[in-house]
């Protein structure tokens, strides 16, 4: 009898993604999750210490600049756990996208060598991410019970139940937008570094370090919500913390808009897969 023969052929549909073939790859999606745990601490003093370190100097760093120098408002909750809240969501979101965006200029050795469906590579980086922030949720956690025995004015609401979904959304959101990016940054390198800059500013665009509340002006508050972000952030505050604008309508218009960013996304990502070892 002949060995199996294994016929690989080009998507006809830009939109089409085989998950029975991913799923078929699983394995390949464990390693490289367990490759990007290993890699990113492998030559570090404290290794994984990081992922606690990080959080605790940012948080500090916004308590003397936001908290004391600026004086910004946190609605009645303790500072150091109001911007740990939105911190914790934020690094997992950011951690996402900017790892899925140099999915094909970080791996074009590889994808020029062997074949296998692109789309598990940034896969394994959303779900390796997931380490990060489990690890760091703990921490918030424990800020959390200190604050909460000792009297702080906080409260778990019923969208506590909603968590996981928020985690979807970050997860989504983050996916979405770093594959659309890797897509466009084969060609164009030099957008890897603007959109670098546009990450940091999209930072203080979301009521991470501020209470939504604060924002009065018509214009300047329209303009953060737009960002599907901010109502994900802001659900997260309002389900752990009790305070936070909460809004299914919210919460419905970043679902669809990562629906949306996820399908033209994973087009381009398709289109540039086909043609990107001639563009490198």
């Amino acid at each position: 009898m002949g060995k199996p023969v294994t016929i690989i052929t080009p998507q006809h549909r830009l939109w089409e993604v085989d998950f029975r073939e991913i799923w078929r790859y699983r394995d390949l999606v464990d390693l490289f999750v367990k490759r990007n745990i290993v890699v990113q601490y492998k030559q570090t003093i404290l290794g994984p210490l990081w992922y606690l370190i990080q959080p605790l100097l940012t948080v500090l760093m916004n308590m003397v600049v936001f908290g004391g120098i600026a004086k910004i408002s946190t609605d009645g909750v303790p500072q150091a756990l109001f911007y740990m809240a939105g911190n914790v969501c934020w690094f997992y979101f950011a951690d996402c996208l900017n790892q899925t965006a140099t999915t094909f200029t970080t791996n074009q050795a590889m994808f020029g060598k062997v074949y296998f469906p692109r789309l598990v590579v940034p896969i394994a980086t959303v779900i390796s991410n997931l380490l990060r922030f489990g690890i760091q949720m703990g921490l918030f956690v424990g800020f959390y019970l200190y604050f909460f025995f000792t009297g702080a004015d906080i409260h778990l609401t019923w969208a506590a139940f909603l968590i996981p979904l928020l985690i979807v959304l970050l997860a989504g959101l983050g996916l979405g937008f770093g594959i659309l990016v890797s897509s466009m940054t084969t060609k164009y390198r030099d957008l890897t570094i603007l959109f670098t800059f546009i990450v940091q500013l999209w930072m203080y665009g979301t009521p991470i370090v501020y209470p939504l509340s604060i924002v009065t002006h018509s214009t300047l508050r329209l303009f953060i919500m737009a960002n599907p972000m901010t109502f994900v952030i802001e659900a997260f505050k309002y389900a752990t913390l009790g305070q936070g604008y909460f809004s299914w309508l919210g919460l419905g218009y970043s679902f669809a808009f990562m629906c949306v960013l996820l399908v033209v996304g994973v087009m381009v990502f398709n289109k540039v897969q086909r043609t990107f070892m001639d563009t490198v």
